[in-house]
């Protein structure tokens, strides 16, 4: 959308924020009642709807680079629009990519948590944080269990985080360039 801009851009935009506003949890609810939740139907629903907040963050990237010298010289070169936006554009986008990852896989591991909590997760004898919170606020005079399940979500939480910074670091464009 970027690369191309004009009435693409436009017309695929609007469908992009058509498909952000279908509500999440009501689709979650919908596919509980009509079939048995497992992790890869939820896995696969979270992927359909977690993309769509990244577009405009690559979209801004991509108008960015689509600017630059390089690009110009690539497309007077004779590059083709494939070989531009894969081995030019595309490499110096990633770390757009990079730098929201751990927060979406965050959100993910959050949301999946919540839903098995209220019930509409993966089922019952199938382990999960959600589980382990809500057998934990069944048992009240055994704190352990909220207390382990709480704090082993925070530690792997805070790990996601710390990983894929350590990642964007890896791929910061910056650092290995002298591009002015």
């Amino acid at each position: 959308m970027g690369y191309f801009g004009g009435k693409f851009d436009l017309i695929v935009q609007r469908l992009v924020e058509i498909w952000s506003n279908i509500p999440f949890l009501y689709i979650v609810i919908i596919v509980a009642s009509i079939l048995r939740p497992t992790f890869g139907i939820l896995l696969g629903i979270f992927v359909v709807f977690s993309w769509t907040n990244m577009t405009y963050y690559m979209r801004t990237a991509t108008y960015r680079e689509k600017e630059r010298d390089y690009t110009a010289a690539a497309r007077v070169l004779g590059a083709s629009t494939s070989r531009i936006i894969f081995t030019h554009i595309m490499p110096n986008t990633i770390s757009t990519i990079v730098t929201f990852m751990p927060f979406t896989i965050v959100g993910a591991i959050s949301s999946l948590t919540a839903l098995d909590f209220l019930g509409f997760g993966v089922p019952p004898p199938t382990p999960s944080w959600g589980e382990l919170l809500k057998r934990g606020l069944d048992n009240l005079n055994s704190p352990w269990i909220v207390t382990s399940a709480f704090g082993g979500l925070v530690v792997v939480l805070v790990l996601i985080t710390f990983i894929g910074e350590a990642i964007r670091e890896a791929f910061d464009p910056k650092k290995f360039t002298t591009y002015e």
